[in-house]
C-alpha cells in the first residue's frame, strides 16, 4: 500500500492531506509494498529499489547508511499484535529514507499507529519540507511508542500478579515468561536504535542544525530513559517471577495440608466401622436398637474433637 502525503494548510492550519500523485516535498509511506509499487516509488524518488526491499525483512537491524543519492535510517518500533497471542507485543523494523531530490519515503511491513495518528494529527509538527527535521522527530516518536507500551506492559504485569495470588498452577508463570522475553526484546532493539541515534549525532551523515541537534538530544535521551525503564521492568519481573513461583508452591503446600486433615478426620468414622464389623462378638453394642445411632454419634464427636484440634496446630 503506497500513501502520499504533503503538508498544506486549511483553517490556519498545517494538515497532512493526501496526494495522488508523486512529487517532491512529500512524505511517501510504503506498507508492506508489493514489487510493483517498490519499483514504482524507487524510479519516481530515484533511489535504489534494494534501499526499500531490504526494510521488508522481520528481523532486519537498525542501522544508518547513505548512499549516492539517498540515506536509509533503520529503526525498530513495537507494534501491538492480537490480545490472543501469548507474545503480542513485538518489534518491526521501520525504514526512514531521505532522497537528495526532497523525498521522505518510510517503508515498514505492517500500519504503525503512531504513523496513523501522524496522519490525522489536526495542527502537525511534521513538515515534509523539511527532511532532517521530520527524520528526528520521527526517531523521538519511536521513543515515545516505547514508553507508551511499556505502560501497557506494566499494566500486564499487575493483572498477572492479581490472578497469581491463590494460583496452583504454571500458567501465570509461563505468562510472567513470556513479558519478561519482550522486554529482553525491546532492550535489544532499544540498544540497537540507540547506536543509530549517536551515530547519527556524532557523524555528519546528514546536516543538522543547532535547533535540530536539540531535538536529536532530547531523542537520544527519551531512548536512555525507554532502555532503564525496561531494565527495571525486566529486573522487577525476575524477582516477581521467583516470588511467585514460592507462592504457588505455598499455595500448593496449603492445599495438600488440608486434604492431609480431611482424609485423618474423616478416617476416625471408617476405623470405628472396621472394628465394629468385625465377625467378633460385640456384646451389648450389638444387641441394643440403638447401636447405629450410637456409633454414628461418638464418630462425629471423636471427629469433631479431632477436627478442632488439628485447626488449633494449624494443621488443617
Amino acid at each position: 500500500m503506497i500513501k502520499i502525503l504533503k503538508n498544506t494548510v486549511s483553517d490556519e492550519q498545517m494538515k497532512l492531506c493526501s496526494c495522488e500523485q508523486l512529487e517532491k516535498d512529500t512524505w511517501i509511506n510504503l506498507i508492506h509494498p508489493t514489487n510493483e509499487e517498490i519499483k514504482k516509488v524507487a524510479s519516481e524518488v530515484g533511489i535504489d529499489s534494494h534501499m526499500i526491499s531490504q526494510v521488508l525483512v522481520e528481523k532486519e537491524l537498525p542501522r544508518i547508511k547513505r548512499n549516492d543519492n539517498a540515506v536509509l535510517v533503520v529503526i525498530d518500533i513495537p507494534y501491538t499484535k492480537d490480545k490472543s497471542v501469548k507474545n503480542k507485543y513485538v518489534t518491526y523494523p521501520l525504514g526512514i529514507i531521505l532522497s537528495d531530490n526532497s523525498y521522505i519515503v518510510t517503508v515498514s511491513l505492517v500500519e504503525h499507529e503512531f504513523l496513523k495518528k501522524i496522519e490525522e494529527e489536526e495542527n502537525t509538527e511534521f513538515f515534509t519540507d523539511r527532511k532532517v527535521r521530520f527524520l528526528i522527530q520521527m526517531l523521538l516518536k519511536s521513543a515515545e511508542v516505547y514508553l507508551a507500551t511499556l505502560n501497557l506492559i506494566d499494566e500486564d504485569i499487575q493483572k498477572v500478579e492479581k490472578s497469581t495470588y491463590y494460583s496452583t498452577n504454571n500458567k501465570q508463570l509461563l505468562n510472567f515468561l513470556n513479558i519478561q522475553k519482550t522486554l529482553v526484546y525491546f532492550i535489544t532493539s532499544l540498544q540497537a536504535n540507540s547506536s543509530v541515534l549517536e551515530k547519527l549525532h556524532k557523524e555528519d551523515i546528514l546536516p543538522i542544525s543547532k535547533e535540530n541537534k536539540s531535538l536529536l538530544e532530547d531523542a537520544i535521551i527519551e531512548n536512555k530513559q525507554c532502555i532503564e525503564t525496561s531494565a527495571v521492568y525486566r529486573e522487577i519481573l525476575s524477582s516477581t517471577i521467583d516470588t511467585y513461583g514460592t507462592i504457588i508452591s505455598n499455595n500448593l503446600n496449603v492445599i495438600m495440608k488440608f486434604l492431609a486433615g480431611i482424609t485423618i478426620v474423616f478416617s476416625i468414622p471408617t476405623m470405628i466401622a472396621s472394628f465394629l464389623g468385625m465377625n467378633v462378638p460385640l456384646g451389648i453394642i450389638g444387641k441394643s436398637e440403638l447401636s447405629f445411632f450410637l456409633i454414628c454419634i461418638v464418630s462425629l464427636i471423636i471427629s469433631i474433637l479431632l477436627a478442632r484440634w488439628l485447626k488449633k496446630k494449624n494443621m488443617l
